[in-house]
């Protein structure tokens, strides 16, 4: 799987603080020199962490940055999906999309398909092992 540098740089913030004392904040800033990312680059993960939740970015005078609790149970597929969702991609009126990969990847990007519109006949998949959609009750329409 090939990441996007947002993802790789997201990635690597968490990581970073998962590795801080509780009561050390770092600010973004630090954390950008500390990675050899530029500032802006690691002030957008950030925000994109801190709006999921991962991340609390204080502000002023004893400020900075640290995971939540939400960020240290965080698993990284979960980060990763979350930060290369299909909800950042505009998807054209009468798509149709070719899924292959773990199931639990497939379920997600299916999801947010049809979530974005696309119908549930237009997404195609390869499933390597038993057909689980069925077995939980999901169709395919």
């Amino acid at each position: 799987m090939r990441l996007t540098a947002f993802t790789d740089i997201s990635l690597r913030i968490v990581m970073r603080l998962a590795v801080a004392r509780r009561e050390e904040l770092m600010t973004t800033r630090a954390v950008a020199g500390l990675l050899a990312v530029p500032y802006a680059h690691a002030a957008k993960a950030v925000a994109r962490l801190s709006e999921l939740g991962l991340v609390e970015a204080r502000r002023g005078r004893g400020g900075g940055l640290q995971l939540t609790e939400k960020g240290r149970r965080a698993s990284v597929g979960g980060i990763v999906r979350a930060l290369e969702s299909a909800g950042d991609v505009e998807i054209p009126e009468g798509a149709v999309a070719y899924l292959c990969g773990p199931l639990p990847f497939m379920r997600d990007a299916r999801a947010q398909l049809i979530a974005a519109g696309v119908a549930p006949r237009d997404v195609h998949y390869e499933v390597f092992g038993p057909d689980l959609w069925l077995a939980r009750g999901q169709e395919q329409d």
